[in-house]
């Protein structure tokens, strides 16, 4: 093994949807039958770690995955290179002094910090970091906007983890995918007391994943058209402008509703498609019951493809969410995580019967608290030794 070894390193973040993303009208291209906003969280506490190199004595693309050696082949990652390299021998055509990097064979390291494929998404922040470790190894001049089209094409949701604060991805209506791309609604910046505290309540991989349940859904559920060409137009309009106002009362509101508007068409799918459990219905009653009780949106919970619930809340709150959340689950894994949770006393608000919720001890396994957070940083933490092996 001799000759030199170029390479970059990068985190990207984990999304997750207030304004769900599910179904598709190409499958192949992964373009969306609806639009779609996220919440991009901290990396401080859940990011995706990339590590991307060439060398001209590579004799293959490699991917290794939290240690793993996993298959380059896919049609999936498959796009993605192609259009990188696509992107990088243009930059070579028009200056031939460049190093020849779109010829070499690549060799990929991806280490998550959180679960893989347990309702994280955690293909979402890996999709991201690949294309985005890539394009800095390439020294591609393209903006967000433009990799969120490749990154899109390796996992829908992947768009959106290359922005950071408040973002949306928009379907387009192109039959080749070029204007379904994401676009930072505010910047985190711009809001930045938004919180999140994550209920991990399974970890395990889902019975049905994603692409198979969306697809599912699209085929045969009769609400799912409803949907996609009545409600969630409206609703994309009224979340963007309630980002925009900084309105937590309607932003709580209309997360909460889309929600359990996706988890109803799943039901209505044929085989219906169950991501949530009782665990997580126990969740819904609780923030339910807190929001009636201070007569406003305290919290909002919001689910995606799996049951672990994601409670977005205000900085203002924090002490009545966490009091209520450690009165409730004290002895789970993760308040330890974050210092400040030692100074939060339990706290039961009155209306709220404890032992209605005992059930969440033993159903929730893990809290993670973090907030909203950047998009895609470069890194000098390198995951790849002189050999252009996994350290």
């Amino acid at each position: 093994m001799t000759g030199k070894i170029y390479s970059a390193s990068t985190t990207a973040p984990v999304n997750i949807a207030t304004l769900k993303y599910w179904g598709k009208r190409d499958t192949k291209l992964n373009l969306p039958t609806n639009s779609s906003i996220s919440v991009t969280l901290s990396q401080d506490d859940l990011r995706t770690l990339t590590t991307a190199c060439a060398a001209e004595y590579f004799e293959s693309d490699k991917l290794w995955v939290n240690g793993k050696e996993e298959s380059v082949h896919g049609p999936r990652l498959v796009a993605c290179f192609s259009e990188l390299r696509a992107l990088r021998k243009a930059l070579e055509d028009a200056n031939p002094e460049l190093p020849a990097l779109s010829k070499y064979h690549l060799h990929i390291v991806s280490e998550n910090n959180f679960p893989t494929a347990a309702g994280l998404a955690s293909s979402a922040a890996g999709f991201a970091a690949f294309v985005q470790a890539v394009a800095n190894l390439y020294e591609l001049p393209q903006s967000p906007e433009d990799l969120s089209r490749i990154a899109r094409q390796g996992s829908g949701s992947a768009c959106r983890s290359m922005f950071g604060g408040y973002v949306a991805w928009e379907m387009g209506r192109e039959a080749d995918g070029s204007d379904s791309r994401a676009v930072q609604i505010s910047t985190q910046e711009a809001w930045p007391d938004m919180k999140a505290a994550i209920l991990v309540i399974s970890a395990s991989k889902k019975e049905t994943s994603s692409t198979v349940g969306m697809q599912t859904t699209v085929n045969t559920s009769t609400l799912f058209k409803y949907r996609t060409e009545v409600v969630v137009p409206q609703r994309f309009k009224e979340m963007s402008e309630a980002i925009v106002n900084k309105d937590f009362e309607t932003f709580g509101k209309l997360t909460m509703i889309d929600s359990n508007q996706f988890h109803a068409v799943c039901l209505d799918s044929s085989p219906p498609v169950f991501y949530m459990n009782d665990t997580s219905r126990l969740v819904i009653g609780l923030i339910e019951k807190l929001n009636k009780i201070y007569g406003r949106v305290v919290a909002a919970y919001t689910f995606d493809a799996g049951p672990n619930s994601v409670l977005y809340y205000l900085k203002k709150d924090e002490l009545i969410v966490l009091g209520l959340l450690k009165a409730v689950m004290p002895d789970i894994g993760g308040w330890d995580m974050k210092s400040y949770t030692a100074s939060i006393a339990p706290s039961v608000p009155d209306g709220v019967d404890p032992c209605s919720f005992e059930a969440l001890r033993e159903g929730v396994s893990k809290i993670i608290l973090t907030g909203v957070g950047p998009g895609p940083q470069k890194t000098d933490e390198v995951l790849i030794d002189g050999n252009g092996l996994p350290k």
